[in-house]
């Protein structure tokens, strides 16, 4: 999913031109839905210092990414069915401090989606860091949400040395962990909400995923649900993947200092599992937040960000 409430800036932006402006800009979002929500992102992108970019890499592999910033490398991994504006609002916090680089995964966004590639956690963060070696960088800090979570912690257990710290939100891949509701639909049903068909599928998944409902237009909705529609027979094939893999074994005794956050109110994966993660870890320490889902960096963005912060401060 994109950030959830970039139609509250395109708003805001217009309330700020006047009320002629603002019955405008409300046509604007009614009619054209699609420009609306690109001129959002565009907007979040830059309030946050971070610009669209393309490279490609050795075997036809094309990774579209978000970068701004100056500092130490941070890279941060989006989850499963996201794509890399999932960390822009949080982003506004950190490129005063860091190098953030975004990538959309292959499989997801705007980079290649090769129909018969690896998508297992392995073969992500192997492919990732032939990005980071693309991009100049021999360490960086990792940062990802759920898949990403999940592929974050197989780099560092990948390559530790090149690895140095870990910043891990509600990780997918720690199946030992209580199952969460969402696990105990598809176990029962054998449906999984989180492969999308229809626009109203889509809708259902935004109150699966956060604490607390969020109020966006209908035209917005539905304009972000056609990346996931379009992209379903590919993501259930990766969901597979996913639900194959598990960290645990990989990860037990991992040195990488880690700070591990989770959403109390986490239907998509049991907060239960921040608990099993801080056994594995070494060094690591658990933030739970109340009120929040499976997206923290989405649904408190800058309490995640001063999190982060103060984790890093104390490397």
């Amino acid at each position: 999913m994109r950030p959830l409430k970039l139609w509250l800036i395109a708003l805001a932006i217009l309330g700020a031109l006047g009320l002629a402006a603002l019955a405008v800009g409300t046509y604007f979002l009614v009619s054209a839905p699609e420009r609306a929500v690109r001129a959002a992102l565009g907007y979040e992108r830059r309030a946050a210092g971070l610009e669209r970019r393309e490279i490609d890499l050795p075997g036809g592999i094309r990774y579209v990414y978000l970068e701004g910033g100056q500092g130490e490398p941070l890279l941060l991994l989006h989850g499963f069915g996201a794509n890399k504006d999932n960390f822009t609002r949080v982003a506004k916090y950190l490129t005063p401090h860091y190098r953030v680089i975004v990538p959309d995964h292959l499989g997801f966004g705007e980079s290649a989606h090769p129909a018969q590639a690896d998508y297992a956690p392995r073969a992500q963060a192997e492919r990732l860091r032939t990005l980071a070696r693309k991009l100049g960088l021999t360490h960086v800090h990792l940062g990802g949400n759920s898949m990403g979570g999940q592929i974050a912690l197989t780099y560092a257990a990948l390559y530790p040395k090149e690895v140095r710290s870990l910043w891990v939100l509600n990780a997918a891949g720690v199946w030992s962990a209580p199952p969460s509701e969402i696990r105990k639909r598809i176990a029962g049903a054998g449906r999984n909400p989180m492969l999308v068909q229809t626009e109203d599928e889509f809708a259902q998944l935004v109150g699966l995923v956060t604490a607390k409902p969020l109020f966006i237009p209908r035209p917005f909705l539905d304009v972000l649900a056609q990346e996931r529609i379009r992209n379903r027979d590919l993501e259930a094939r990766i969901f597979t993947q996913l639900a194959a893999d598990s960290v645990e074994e990989r990860i037990r005794g991992l040195a990488v200092p880690a700070l591990v956050v989770w959403g109390a109110q986490d239907r998509v994966l049991h907060p239960g599992t921040a608990g099993v993660l801080q056994m594995l870890l070494t060094h690591s320490e658990v933030i739970m937040m109340p009120g929040v889902g499976h997206l923290p960096m989405l649904e408190q963005p800058e309490k995640s960000a001063l999190d982060y912060l103060r984790f890093r401060a104390t490397l």
